[in-house]
């Protein structure tokens, strides 16, 4: 390989890194420069913190070079090693919810913050190295099979998650609908079990709503998504239209992964304005609110939110910033404990990339990151009523909210 080429994809490599950064929210913030030197070839990392750190390339192109005189199976795919050099600096972080997203995961990853897939409809999370399940979806192939939020992934399709990301879980899980894939589950203490389940089709709409009776409106919402924020509205302004006599509402945050922030902060301004929904807290410490700035139509009503171990990230920003403002009732078990903030970059090629850039603060400045939310009124659904459809859950938030 020539001086030139070994240029070419080492300036790939560097404008991969560089345009995770480029155009996001925090670029000007705490970027990074880059100072390129071709012989020897180095990067020196300026960062504005932590401290100043010398990279040196030349080992990388050792390898290459090996492996391209070397290995035995020929052609080598230089696009597969590109990805997997990216992906592997990626990882090196350690951070499950940082990570590069190859051009058909990334298709994957965006449709399913849309609300649709194809796949068994859970969305995973990362929990002391494990990887679990934050919820299954409503309707979805994974609750029908009897999946539940808090399971233990331990094994996708007979291949240990020992050393998964997320991403990897994710690729694995997701296939054409009418295809199955079996995963071996482990619920709290109890002995590993197989469940296999058929993917399907999954389209979830994100927002939906209820007159539950004396003046109450329930209203769930499944993700924070694309196009939450319009869904939300019509939604609101239907309640508006009939119920005439409103006269509190119930959020139903259950099994909610999250999504975009901003849909937090939309929807949290239905019911007030003028004050924090969350603070984002930098690297280097620095705290920004971000307040409710609208005229909701919810304003001064009695607010109950209903919140499990799967509400998650937005659900919990939502939650905690409802209860903060507009002294909302919590129902439920505690929240799953998500308090960072991803920004995204996609790239020409389809690819794209995930990087927590801050954490994410109550109004109160705290932080529930893996501490969750617990709730005002601890209500927990047991196997019978699963299996009888009883929601006790539901069936309280009703009674506090006749209450209020």
């Amino acid at each position: 390989m020539n001086k030139f080429a070994k240029f070419q994809i080492f300036v790939t490599l560097l404008l991969f890194t560089v345009g995770a950064f480029y155009g996001g929210y925090y670029f000007g913030k705490r970027g990074y420069l880059f100072e390129l030197k071709k012989n020897p070839p180095e990067v020196r990392v300026i960062n504005r913190s932590p401290s100043n750190d010398k990279v040196d390339f030349s080992l990388f192109w050792k390898v290459w070079d090996l492996l391209g005189q070397n290995y035995l199976e020929r052609p080598l795919d230089g696009k597969k090693m590109l990805y997997g050099a990216i992906k592997g600096m990626v990882n090196s972080l350690g951070d499950p919810y940082t990570s590069f997203l190859e051009p058909p995961v990334n298709v994957i990853v965006n449709n399913s913050l849309n609300g649709r897939y194809e796949g068994i409809g859970a969305e995973l999370g990362m929990k002391d190295n494990q990887i679990i399940v934050v919820a299954p979806l409503d309707g979805s192939p994974a609750k029908e099979a009897g999946v539940k939020s808090g399971d233990k992934i331990l094994e996708i399709a007979g291949e240990s998650t020992v050393g998964k990301t997320l991403t990897d879980a994710v690729s694995k899980i997701r296939g054409e609908a009418g295809t199955f894939i079996t995963l071996t589950l482990q619920r709290g203490g109890d002995k590993p079990f197989n469940v296999t389940i058929k993917r399907g089709q999954i389209v979830t709409k994100s927002v939906i709503w209820e007159d539950k009776g004396n003046g109450i409106a329930y209203m769930r919402i499944n993700t924070f998504g694309e196009e939450t924020n319009n869904d939300w509205s019509k939604v609101a302004s239907e309640v508006n239209v009939k119920m005439n006599d409103l006269n509190a509402v119930i959020i139903d945050l259950r099994g909610n992964p999250g999504g975009y922030l901003q849909s937090a902060v939309y929807i949290a301004g239905e019911f007030y304005s003028g004050k924090p929904v969350l603070f984002e807290e930098s690297a280097t410490g620095v705290q920004t609110p971000l307040n409710a700035d609208r005229t909701g139509s919810f304003v001064n009503l009695p607010v109950v939110v209903l919140v499990d171990g799967g509400s998650a990230s937005a659900s919990e920003i939502l939650t905690a910033a409802l209860k903060a403002n507009v002294n909302a009732t919590i129902v439920g078990t505690k929240s799953f404990g998500k308090g960072t903030i991803q920004t995204t970059k996609d790239f020409e090629d389809g690819s794209g990339i995930h990087i927590t850039v801050a954490k994410w603060l109550t109004p109160e400045k705290v932080w529930v990151h893996k501490k969750g939310i617990t709730p005002d009124v601890v209500v927990e659904r047991t196997e019978e009523e699963l299996k009888k459809g009883i929601d006790s859950q539901l069936d309280k938030a009703i009674e506090v909210a006749k209450k209020l």
